[in-house]
């Protein structure tokens, strides 16, 4: 999507930024692995492959992707590269042809060690915030294999409520509509994160 080419998001803990070429390296290392493969319902690719779906993404209107860096580590190093603070995605994908407002959410915390320290928690709520202040979405799912707890938890608490579930996907969907008090609990938790200019490769540490 290109509307957000020239934005990143700046939390406590994490920083989004869009994605890249720049990028696609890291990523492509961590989809070599099987239970990512398996917890993303994805096909390995080859880098070749990977650079033609980032273009894709950038360019594709329905598609919103920000990749996730460590905050504390993008901080603590001046001139760090992006590519060395990498911990995941997160990712919106506006498919639905009958309802505009309505998302579809996933987040991957991709580095083992980054999980569980609430990186993909703040992630996604920046993501949330954004989603409903700059893409006007008033609505959002999260399907999520039946396995991955951790992740159902993690929505759980994010207000989203169960809505369905497949035995033959091995998912589960669960939504979040965002009502006005649900709207004002959203802004009350991502009240810290900074909206910023980005440029290709050169957002630089606070």
């Amino acid at each position: 999507m290109r509307l957000n080419q020239n934005t990143m998001l700046l939390g406590k803990k994490v920083v989004l930024v869009p994605y890249t070429s720049e990028h696609v390296p890291r990523y492509h290392e961590w989809m070599k692995s099987e239970e990512l493969q398996r917890l993303t319902a994805s096909e390995p690719l080859t880098l070749e492959q990977e650079y033609a779906m980032q273009r894709s993404w950038r360019e594709d209107a329905d598609k919103c992707t920000f990749i996730v860096l460590d905050a504390e580590k993008w901080q603590a190093q001046p001139g760090a590269t992006e590519e060395s603070c990498m911990v995941g995605d997160v990712n919106l994908f506006l498919t639905d042809l009958e309802d505009p407002t309505l998302g579809e959410i996933e987040v991957m915390i991709a580095e083992p060690s980054c999980r569980g320290k609430g990186l993909g928690t703040e992630a996604v709520l920046a993501m949330l915030s954004y989603g409903v202040t700059t893409l006007g979405l008033t609505k959002f799912e999260a399907k999520i294999g039946q396995e991955n707890e951790p992740s159902i938890r993690m929505f759980q608490k994010l207000h989203f409520e169960q809505v369905a579930a497949s035995s033959v996907f091995q998912e589960v969907t669960l939504r979040l509509t965002v009502s006005e008090s649900e709207h004002q609990w959203l802004l009350e938790q991502t009240s810290h994160v900074e909206e910023k200019p980005y440029r290709d490769g050169s957002a630089e540490p606070c």
